[in-house]
Parts: C-alpha cells; structure tokens; sequence
C-alpha cells in the first residue's frame, strides 16, 4: 500500500494514478470512494453535515480501504487531522507531497468542488496541518515546479 498524503492541490490524484499505472496496482481517491459509497458529493456532504460529519465518514472510508487490497491511496488534504486515520496509517508506506500554498492555490485555482477554499483561514489550516504530514509521512516529495510524471518518478525512486 501507498499512500499518498498532502495539502489540496499537492497532485495527489495526477501522481496517484500515474504511480499505479506504473506499479501495475488500481488508484483510489478517498474523496471519490466517499462520493460513490454516499452518493453524495464531497461538498453537499460538507454543507449538510458539516466538517466533522465529513470528517468521520472519511475515517470509516480510509480505515476500510487500509485493510482492504493493496492499491495506491490519496487521502484528502484535511485527513490527517483525524487522530484515528493517522494510527491506522502507523506500518504503512505514507508519502507526503510537498507543495507551498501559493503554489498549491495557483493549481486548484477557484475549483466550486473544494469547499475548503470558502474558508478565511486557509492560510492558517495549511500551516496547522504541516507537522502532521510530516509527523505521518515516511517520504517527503517536493513537488513544486515538477511536471506529475517527474513526482511519480521521484516517489518511486524514494520507495
């Protein structure tokens, strides 16, 4: 199992596929597995139930993916907040793409899907969330000004 962890933005899902085209595995987005088990999108789920109710349906979905076959998995951007998620990531192969937030902004632009960019403090939960990446991560990638197929490269080459 390869997990790929970072802040929205970072190329999770582009180097995601990418890394499991080449190792021969399947590719699952948490945020796309919580849309098809739901039926609902991220961003309805968000407005109906708020962070926290999303936020535990992306727990149960990430825990039943852990345990489940070996693919490569990108997690959300706000997923390691989850006490939970970080102890079930304890024994597996964690990589955390690495992106600035200007950078990580300039790329997902004014996206309608992302409901974190509504908020005024991004800049603050983009810092809150760097220890915990790091703390999680087993591999660091820096990805800023690198094309998706360079990242990949660079992750398999660190695994």
């Amino acid at each position: 199992m390869i997990v790929l962890v970072g802040f929205m933005g970072a190329g999770k899902t582009t180097v995601g596929r990418l890394l499991a085209q080449r190792l021969g595995r399947p590719f699952v987005d948490v945020d796309e597995a919580i849309e098809v088990a739901t039926r609902r999108r991220v961003r309805d789920i968000f407005a109906a139930d708020g962070e926290p109710g999303f936020r535990q349906i992306e727990a149960d979905t990430i825990a039943r993916l852990l345990a489940g076959d070996e693919v490569v998995l990108a997690l959300g951007g706000g997923a390691l907040g989850t006490p939970s998620v970080r102890e079930a990531l304890a024994g597996h192969r964690v990589v955390l793409l690495d992106i600035p937030l200007d950078e990580a902004l300039a790329r997902v632009g004014d996206d309608p899907s992302r409901p974190m960019l509504a908020r005024p403090d991004l800049a603050e939960v983009y810092a809150g969330r760097q220890q915990a990446y790091r703390d999680t991560a087993s591999v660091v990638v820096p990805v800023a000004g690198r094309a998706p197929a360079e990242v990949a490269a660079a992750v398999l080459a660190a695994l």
